[in-house]
């Protein structure tokens, strides 16, 4: 373990000097000694095994970065060390506080969605009466003939913006009366 850490570090010494071939070499082993690590990190404060992948290319970005830090007179492990452990918090902390239970446990005790019946067209009339003029026929228009925006501006004699406009105002409109009446 010693000699393989002492490789690493005489990569990064030359990886930091400028040599790319040894940088990339010095990538392509860091990825492969640090996914066990990183896998053993997670498992061990309970980070899911689907985010060992994401951890470790951030680790070598972290790398990558801040490789201008380390000091080539001391020992690359805890440096690297170091990283994958902030690394793993930081990935803590983006997956917040969630517990994951599959569906399939908890499928029973799910309450069934209630089917509610569409309002009647009398309701709906009610309804789109209390709205103004234009936006009244806009509406009914193509919420309730089954318009188009084209078809509707033609009929009413408007331009599309401004059947567009009439219809949001109408359906914002319906929908505060529709609460107001409701409580």
């Amino acid at each position: 373990m010693a000699d393989r850490e002492e490789e690493l570090g005489a990569l990064m010494r030359a990886a930091v000097a400028g040599d790319a071939s040894a940088y990339d070499v010095l990538l392509r082993a860091l990825t492969q000694s640090l996914r066990p690590v990183v896998r053993s990190a997670c498992a061990r404060v309970g980070t899911p095994m689907a985010d060992v992948e994401d951890i470790v290319q951030d680790v070598l970005l972290a790398v990558h970065l801040k490789r201008h830090t380390w000091d080539p007179a001391q020992r690359l492990g805890p440096w690297l060390r170091a990283i994958v452990h902030h690394k793993v918090i930081d990935g803590l902390r983006r997956r917040g506080r969630r517990d994951e239970i599959p569906i399939d446990d908890v499928i029973e005790v799910l309450p069934a969605e209630r089917e509610e019946p569409p309002p009647s067209r009398a309701a709906l009339d009610r309804y789109t009466d209390a709205l103004g003029g234009r936006q009244r026929d806009v509406v009914r228009a193509i919420g309730m003939d089954g318009a188009s925006i084209a078809q509707t501006a033609t009929k009413l004699g408007m331009s599309e913006g401004a059947v567009r406009v009439a219809l949001h105002r109408g359906l914002s409109s319906l929908a505060r009366l529709y609460r107001s009446s409701e409580s």
